[in-house]
């Protein structure tokens, strides 16, 4: 009866609006929160918001890099590059876009509370030339500078300063920004409603610069955080597209006749962090001491996963167990690592030897509404973890909870997590810089390390790597810094889940590796 209710909830705020063969009806299971682009470095806001903003380049079906709103680069010297910007774009509120809205987005981005730190380095100058020409003065050879500016939204520099919203409102952050529940991009779709929780509604952008190979007039997005409402609302029709898609589900989603599962690769890889860096977990039983900064424990956490188990009980197939913090397809040299081999005994042995023969208690934040099965993943964890002695009380809460309180600004609120990573430039930078770079216990250094694991090595190593033309100089590099951090055990890698889209037979869509969903890919029959 509690589903009915749920489902018929789901329905009436569907059929709200007027049915159309041009309007697109999706959901997924966690909420859209801030429409601000630097507030959450995080795939699903940043893909949607995709749609809204636009940066300098854009990432094709096939994730190959291609121009925006910049129509092409060069670099003019070694440690200065040039774009050159699309004359005649307009943002959404009919303000010209220029070499100034360039200038002024790299310092926002840059600036307190954003999430988006690592888009540009802190001591890149940004130049304007003209108003369609900028360039970009670096202190070192980057030859992945652009990499990951896809999801580097330019924005308005008028319209956000004309609205006092200059300052970027954190993940954690209660304040009230203009720009987090208002929108004004140059993309091809615009926010015509924003009720965070409830729903909002895109609208095509008739004077957007390119030529739309679409055919939407309208965009819904619903918040549906049970999976069972969401693939019900989906085979009644009431959605047009859904994600992720229990694996559970899938072949129920297939055998559907109005409906079919769309399954891939991604690129995202699922793991477990703790924290490396605090003298004393915050929450624990320990008192006086953090047990994870202990090799062997960190080492007996490893070995106490059993990853098949969680393939096939909790994934039901569709994952790819992993050795590395980034996808195979990503690092060419990832067949050279090998995961630890899942072993009780030796696990228990490890933490005798570490003085935790008896075990330990140890609070653990879990998203449940973020990946694939990712509230399961977690209690099949703390179930495994038992087995040698550590017990898990397991915090588990919808996304926007959870990343306001692991990435809580003045410090990290947690001592043991679960994450999921898609390096953005897809380049193991990205991954070495965000994940592994040290840091200290107010936050200055890598952001996504929430752990606070550190390695001079690898910091160096990385530095090395950002500025390295030549691949195979680069692959050595790379192979070397992921050797340090699998022998220290920075990170437990647990795999790389598969995408679960499900989609009404009536959508023609493009299903991307990065699990982004663009509506500028999407034709309603």
């Amino acid at each position: 009866m509690f589903k009915r209710i749920l489902l018929a909830g789901v329905a009436a705020t569907l059929m709200a609006s007027s049915a159309s063969s041009e309007t697109l009806k999706f959901a997924f299971q966690g909420a859209l929160k801030s429409l601000d682009p630097y507030t959450l470095n995080e795939t699903f806001t940043l893909g949607t918001l995709g749609n809204v903003y636009e940066g300098l380049v854009r990432r094709g079906p096939d994730l190959d890099i291609q121009p925006a709103l910049a129509t092409s680069w060069e670099v003019v010297e070694p440690t200065r590059w040039r774009f050159h910007l699309r004359k005649g774009v307009k943002f959404h509120n009919g303000n010209d876009f220029t070499a100034d809205d360039v200038v002024f987005s790299a310092t926002r981005v840059r600036s307190d509370g954003s999430d988006l730190l690592t888009r540009i380095g802190k001591d890149v100058k940004v130049v304007k030339v003209d108003d369609h020409t900028v360039d970009f003065v670096l202190t070192g050879v980057n030859p992945i500078l652009h990499f990951e500016w896809a999801t580097w939204a330019i924005m308005d520099k008028e319209w956000t300063e004309a609205n006092n919203a200059t300052k970027v409102s954190d993940a954690s952050s209660k304040e009230e920004n203009h720009a987090a529940f208002n929108a004004n991009g140059t993309g091809p779709f615009t926010i015509q409603s924003h009720d965070v929780g409830i729903k909002t509604v895109f609208q095509k952008n008739d004077a957007w610069w390119d030529t739309p190979q679409h055919n939407l007039d309208t965009v819904e997005f619903t918040p549906v955080g049970s999976d069972a409402t969401r693939v019900a609302a989906l085979l009644s029709g009431d959605l047009d597209m859904v994600y992720p898609v229990p694996v559970q589900d899938l072949k129920r989603v297939d055998n559907n006749a109005d409906t079919r599962a769309l399954t891939g690769p991604e690129l995202r890889t699922i793991f477990l962090g703790m924290d490396q860096i605090r003298d004393e977990l915050i929450y624990s039983n320990i008192k006086g001491k953090n047990p994870f900064k202990d090799l062997r424990v960190r080492q007996a956490v490893y070995h106490a996963i059993n990853i098949e188990a969680i393939k096939e009980k909790v994934m039901r197939g569709l994952s790819t167990p992993s050795a590395l913090m980034i996808s195979p397809k990503l690092f060419s040299e990832s067949d050279g690592f090998e995961r630890l081999a899942y072993d009780v005994d030796k696990a228990k042995g490890l933490m005798a030897d570490a003085g935790y023969g008896d075990g330990f208690e140890v609070g653990m934040d879990c998203p449940n509404d973020r990946y694939v099965n990712d509230e399961a993943i977690c209690q099949a964890v703390a179930s495994m973890l038992a087995k040698v002695g550590i017990k898990i009380n397991l915090n588990a809460q919808p996304k926007s909870k959870y990343f306001a309180k692991v990435l809580k600004s003045g410090g990290y609120d947690t001592s043991f997590y679960l994450l999921g990573w898609t390096p953005g430039s897809l380049d193991s930078w990205n991954v070495l810089s965000n994940l592994h770079g040290c840091r200290d216990l107010e936050g200055n250094g890598a952001p996504f390390n929430l752990g606070g694991s550190c390695s001079k090595d690898i910091d160096a190593l990385s530095a090395k790597i950002l500025g390295e033309n030549d691949q195979d100089v680069r692959n050595a590099l790379i192979k070397e810094a992921y050797t340090i951090s699998t022998n220290e055990v920075h990170y437990v890698p647990l795999h790389q889940q598969g995408l679960a889209w499900g989609v009404n037979n009536n959508i023609e869509l493009k299903q991307r590796a990065d699990n982004v969903f663009m509506f500028y890919y999407v034709n309603k029959k």
